[in-house]
Formats: C-alpha cells, sequence, structure tokens
C-alpha cells in the first residue's frame, strides 16, 4: 500500500468529469442517496479548475511582462 496521494487530474480531465457530473445531475440521473457526494465532487473539481486558470493566468502575465522588459 502507498501512502503517496493520487494524482491530481489534469484540467481537461476534471472539466469532463465535472461536465459528467452535471449531465448526470441534470438530467435526474443521480440518485438522491449520491447527490451529496457528486456535489462534493463537482465543486472540488470546479476549485482545482479555478485553481488551474488562476496558474496559467499568472504564467502567462509573467511571460508579457518579461517580454516587455526585453522590449524596452
Amino acid at each position: 500500500m502507498s501512502d503517496k496521494e493520487p494524482e491530481a487530474p489534469t484540467f481537461t480531465e476534471a472539466l469532463q468529469e465535472l461536465e459528467s457530473i452535471l449531465e448526470r445531475i441534470d438530467n435526474d440521473d443521480t440518485d438522491i442517496d449520491q447527490l451529496g457526494d457528486e456535489l462534493r465532487r463537482a465543486t472540488e473539481l470546479l476549485e482545482l479548475c479555478r485553481g488551474k486558470i488562476r496558474k496559467a493566468e499568472l504564467e502567462v502575465s509573467q511571460i508579457v511582462d518579461r517580454l516587455g522588459d526585453e522590449e524596452s
């Protein structure tokens, strides 16, 4: 048995899983007993996606700033 935490999904994987969960909820394919678990997982995935977007925005901003500094 490993003590390592499972690897976080990529943005695309997280988004696909989130869309799948939302589709099941929207189509009433989720049993009421599973609804809480589905919503918790959807929240985790949404937070993960938002974090990845913020990180990408920061990286792009830093690159643009560096390019601007090089042109000066």
